[in-house]
């Protein structure tokens, strides 16, 4: 729980053929023995994820994946997931090697690192047996390149240096919260502690909210839903503002006046992790859902749903009463999220605090690629509720 979450680690994915050395570079990096290093080609079946500061830029996850190359009816299976990691990837090391018969793979691979705006870093892997040509590979690739022994850890130290150097500074807002608040504000954060609260703590959202609040020297206080008039009564002064959780947004609007700025955890993690505009036009899609049209509720993490769960009862439930029917929904969680989106009407998204910005972006991209509408939680249920203008309007300010 003391750790930073892996959402809010920049995201280095090695990328390279069987037996490259990707695994050995791994262990070489993070100083510990995390991959399984074999001469056996395919070792590195799915991808592995080792999280580890690196000064400067702070926490990082290192990717191990399988090879490019791979080849059967499984390696394909293998080749997929290595493709699903781009998607979350904010600096990619692309490996080459010696022994490469040509650069046919190295090239595709390449090409799609850069039409994700993928920053990439070459590395010569093997120097300690054979070298390679840097001036060559360079006139191909256009990138930065680093020669390295991971076996025998030669130029590990430079290849930090060039990690460092690339990484892109903006992989993560800044902030949450910070930009909308001043030091002293009264922030009052609502957190109802109802069965799906986790046992213990607060959920991601919550607690990140809460710890940026505190990095800009606001006045925070949290209650439940149940005690928020008395912590209005208490007060000498109306709050600066009031972050609800969203399913209980209605009630916490009836109770405030319209003068108090309100808005959501899971809006604010929209605007944080994503692209706010393009979430809030995707919500207009929900008037015009019919009964029949398929929807997609997508999920970041993967966990047991309880009674009332938010994505796969209270959600569906408002969206058929608001279409006036039953609606074909389709419920995604984890990293699995369709590559032909069109047969959708809406996608629905949770906050994704378990996803870093790139893998959230990406999915607004490829959403917004095929025209189709996609909106977060937070903001489908201000707009059921009709105060979808009234909890956004502090970002237009």
């Amino acid at each position: 729980m003391q750790d930073t979450p892996k959402s809010n680690r920049l995201h280095i994915a090695i990328f390279g053929r069987r037996n490259a050395g990707k695994s050995s570079l791994i262990n070489a990096l993070t100083g510990q023995n995390i991959a399984l290093v074999s001469n056996f080609a395919g070792t590195t079946t799915d991808p592995v994820y080792k999280p580890m500061e690196l000064l400067p830029i702070g926490p990082v996850v290192i990717i191990d994946t399988a090879g490019l190359d791979d080849t059967g009816e499984l390696g394909e299976l293998r080749i997929r997931k290595t493709k699903k990691v781009m998607d979350k990837t904010d600096l990619a090391l692309l490996v080459f090697t010696k022994d490469c018969p040509d650069l046919s793979s190295e090239l595709q691979w390449f090409n799609s690192l850069k039409e994700g705006n993928i920053p990439i870093i070459g590395v010569i892997n093997k120097i300690d047996c054979l070298d390679m040509d840097i001036k060559d590979l360079q006139n191909k690739f256009h990138i930065p390149f680093v020669k390295v022994s991971a076996k025998t850890k030669v130029n590990i130290g430079k290849l930090k240096e060039a990690i460092q150097i690339n990484a892109p500074m903006d992989f993560e807002k800044s902030t949450i919260i910070g930009d909308l608040v001043k030091p002293k504000d009264v922030v009052i954060l609502v957190a109802p502690q109802d069965i799906q609260a986790p046992k213990g703590r607060l959920i991601l959202p919550q607690v990140q909210v809460l710890r940026d609040l505190l990095d800009n020297d606001t006045l925070a206080l949290t209650v439940k839903d149940t005690e928020l008039n008395d912590i209005l009564k208490l007060l000498s002064k109306k709050p600066d503002l009031v972050i609800t959780d969203s399913q209980v947004f209605k009630k916490v609007n009836e109770i405030l006046s319209n003068d108090i700025p309100l808005t959501s955890f899971s809006i604010l993690m929209a605007r944080y992790k994503g692209d706010l505009d393009i979430l809030i036009n995707g919500a207009k899609a929900i008037d015009n859902l019919k009964p029949g049209d398929k929807v997609l509720i997508a999920e970041a993490c993967t966990h047991h749903p309880l009674k009332g769960d938010i994505g796969r009862q209270k959600l569906p439930n408002w969206l058929e009463t608001k279409a006036g029917g039953d609606l074909n929904i389709t419920i995604n969680a984890g990293v699995d999220f369709p590559d032909d989106l069109s047969q959708y009407k809406l996608i629905l998204h949770c906050g994704a605090c378990m996803f870093n910005r790139k893998q959230f972006m990406s999915r607004l991209i490829r959403a917004c690629e095929q025209s189709i509408p996609i909106t977060n939680y937070g903001i489908a249920i201000a707009h059921l509720n009709g105060i979808l203008q009234r909890v956004t309007e502090i970002f237009h300010k």
